[in-house]
């Protein structure tokens, strides 16, 4: 029986002795929280009771301590932190990088530790970009334990997943991922999950990407008839995405590829997003219309000429850095050959012609209305003028079309002249036939009137040159003797 005893009481002390070792065994087992720098995390001490006073601390170094008098440390995060009086959780505000380690909140004999991993999210020009740059993203870990591979999956502001290139990594605390060009549509809240297995890690970092542009595609083509009121407008995209910094900008106008650039106007946009427009070229007539939204840059063409045609560009300056959307105004004008009523029995040249060579997709298109197939005549690819030839009154539509979608039209009507005027037109021609008959005529009987009358003087001159040599001889035949 002794024995016995004496195994059981064995057995009890080493039980007791495992049960104390356990305690501060279990105490030790850390739990994991995430934070990223620049924000605040909210570090929980599970398991207090409401009236328990608490003190939490930093690799053992004393950062608040929740009594009556509300002790404060001297860790680095003491005067970022504040302690909630109801869950007796810590917070600490504006977290950095080197905020991570391990947090301890005590309570009587109680302790619960807190292994706090910090993730730092930079992106190059901090976030603020113009069209076709190529932003970089860099992520930084901080943990007491040791690091990790993470696994790294990027979502644009569509939640689409974007694939950037990793450079070269040597290291598991910085990451560095190149994205492609951006567009004016990419501008919105970017996400970035972090992921590990090991430790069981499953975070998302959110950061936002503005890209200041147009919403204009990068180069627009309309078309205009002469004489007609054009608008172009340039629509920017800094009020959608609350673009808190000045640009400046400006409006360029060239006829050709080639040619000088005349500025037509200035704009500059404060930080308020207050716009202000300076007219600049009287080169031509044009207007700044005033009712429009404060994001458009627009000017109105009154009165169209075939010379206004060319590329309008607009341009965008932030921190020496530039952006532009072009529209190319292409002008269309018809014209007859000769110009007025179409003499019965006569014929005319109908011209369409436009300012600049057509896109692939695109084609002039002469057609007389009520006409037959045989109305019909089409320019050939790129061509920017096509002629039909008429004999008869009618009305005749020209047609720009681009994608079988009628973009523009020109009507000219060709009146047939009346009968008299067909009359004196045939007088006219005849009674010109007649002069230039006469008038040649004219010529020939004048041509050989001076030819005799030359050949006249000739004979004479050689009369009085063959008389005066006759003289000479006798005189001096006379002195001889």
């Amino acid at each position: 029986m002794e024995s016995c005893g004496t195994v059981v009481s064995s057995m009890l002390a080493v039980f007791l002795v495992l049960h104390l070792g356990l305690i501060p065994i279990m105490a030790q087992q850390n739990e994991l929280q995430i934070g990223v720098t620049g924000q605040a995390v909210i570090l929980n001490c599970t398991g207090i009771p409401h009236d328990k006073q608490v003190t939490w601390k930093y690799d053992k170094v004393l950062i608040r301590s929740f009594t009556t008098m509300h002790l404060k440390g001297k860790a680095t995060m003491t005067d970022r932190s504040e302690i909630s009086p109801n869950s007796k959780h810590l917070k600490v505000l504006d977290l950095r990088l080197s905020d991570a380690g391990i947090y301890t909140c005590e309570y009587d004999s109680h302790t619960v530790s807190i292994s706090l991993h910090v993730f730092k999210l930079t992106i190059s020009l901090s976030g603020h970009f113009l069209p076709n740059e190529v932003p970089e993203l860099t992520l930084t870990q901080n943990s007491s334990h040791p690091l990790r591979d993470l696994n790294i999956t990027l979502f644009n502001s569509n939640n689409n997943i974007v694939r950037p290139k990793h450079l070269e990594n040597k290291t598991r605390q910085k990451y560095i991922l190149k994205l492609k060009q951006l567009e004016a549509t990419d501008s919105g809240t970017w996400t970035c999950h972090v992921h590990s297995d090991s430790p069981l890690i499953n975070h998302n970092i959110s950061f936002d990407v503005k890209v200041l542009g147009f919403r204009n595609p990068d180069l627009e083509r309309r078309y205009a008839t002469v004489d007609s009121t054009v608008i172009l407008s340039w629509c920017l995209n800094f009020q959608n995405i609350n673009w808190k910094e000045g640009f400046t900008g400006q409006l360029n106008w060239k006829q050709q590829e080639s040619a000088t650039a005349h500025e037509l106007l200035d704009f500059n946009i404060t930080a308020r997003g207050e716009k202000h427009e300076t007219k600049k070229s009287s080169r031509f007539r044009f207007e700044i219309p005033e009712s429009k939204p404060e994001s458009t840059i627009e000017v109105k063409l009154p009165k169209v000429h075939f010379n206004h045609s060319g590329q309008y560009q607009c341009q965008l300056a932030y921190n020496k850095r530039y952006a532009h959307s072009t529209i190319e105004l292409v002008v269309m004008k018809v014209s007859a050959n000769p110009v007025g009523p179409l003499p019965r029995g006569a014929k005319m040249t109908l011209i369409c012609q436009v300012s600049s060579p057509l896109p692939s997709n695109a084609h002039l298109l002469w057609e007389r209305v009520n006409g037959t197939h045989m109305d019909i005549k089409k320019s050939k690819q790129h061509e920017v003028k096509v002629e039909v030839n008429i004999s008869a009154a009618g009305l005749w539509n020209c047609h720009l079309i681009e994608d079988n979608d009628r973009k523009i039209s020109l009507s000219y009507p060709v009146e047939e002249a009346p009968v008299w005027i067909s009359y004196v037109v045939t007088g006219a021609s005849i009674g010109g036939s007649v002069l230039v008959f006469g008038l040649a005529c004219l010529c020939i009987i004048s041509g050989i009137s001076w030819q005799r009358r030359r050949q006249r003087a000739k004979r004479m001159a050689r009369a009085r040159q063959h008389l005066l040599e006759n003289k000479t001889c006798q005189c001096q035949h006379r002195l001889n003797k």
